[in-house]
């Protein structure tokens, strides 16, 4: 299998390209990305000089490098994979738009695990629909979007089984309130190196439960990216997620 891979000079692109190295069935045939290139394969800076045949695009960059490589995927009927984070509604609206065209897979958190949490935290809410939900995730200092794409891919799919009644509080110093029933609640903490954890909190009158996810390694994103192209490149036109994997 063929692959551009959008973001291909970045951290998690020399990570893509390290594993795939080790894959027999995989090729990184290019790359798009910006900055030096140390790599056997062309890595182009303007979608408009790649002239490589590819089976499916990975893409770990930021939104507005993966709405330039979804446009170039939408006009070459490529499926595409988007692992980036941190896209607007008006972002998502693109990217949903461009599903109707050609096969996109996008997950706020490619780890298969998460995923498996978002379905346990989604069960635990049916149950426990009277509780109050709070969801922590803490990141490396780096992280520039907040709260993360993950905690709003848990809080959905709460969301989603509690017929979408909550509603998100990301800030509570301007609110100056009582606690509503009808929230989730966000926090988000910044600081050194950790790749990724996540909590969400059920808070009842006598008893809290909670289900906690740590990243130790971003290697789960690469290896969960992976196993996305491998699934969607034979799919129709759709979105799709790793929910569709699980």
């Amino acid at each position: 299998m063929n692959i551009l891979l959008n973001g291909a000079t970045g951290r998690m692109g020399k990570k893509v390209i390290k594993k795939v190295a080790e894959e027999k069935d995989l090729n990184i045939t290019c790359g798009v990305g910006i900055g030096e290139n140390n790599e056997k394969f062309p890595i182009y800076e303007n979608t408009k000089d790649i002239e490589e045949k590819v089976d499916v695009i990975i893409d770990f960059s930021i939104p507005k490098a993966s709405l330039n490589i979804l446009e170039y995927a939408r006009k070459n009927k490529i499926p595409i994979v988007i692992a980036t984070t941190g896209f607007s509604d008006e972002e998502l609206k693109v990217i949903k738009e461009a599903s109707e065209e050609i096969p996109v897979f996008r997950s706020s958190n490619m780890s298969l695990d998460i995923n498996l949490m978002a379905k346990i935290v989604q069960e635990i809410a049916r149950v426990l629909n009277d509780t109050d939900i709070e969801i922590i995730e803490t990141h490396h200092n780096r992280k520039v979007d907040s709260p993360s794409g993950t905690a709003i891919l848990l809080a959905d799919a709460i969301n989603e089984v509690l017929e979408n009644k909550k509603i998100y509080t990301f800030d509570r110093m301007q609110k100056r309130e009582k606690r509503s029933k009808d929230e989730i609640g966000f926090s988000s903490i910044r600081g050194g190196n950790i790749v990724g954890e996540h909590t969400v909190k059920f808070f009842g009158e006598n008893e809290t439960l909670e289900i906690k996810h740590t990243s130790y390694s971003r290697q789960v994103f690469v290896e969960g990216a992976l196993k996305a192209a491998k699934f969607i490149v034979t799919k129709n036109s759709g979105l799709y997620d790793m929910r569709s994997m699980v």
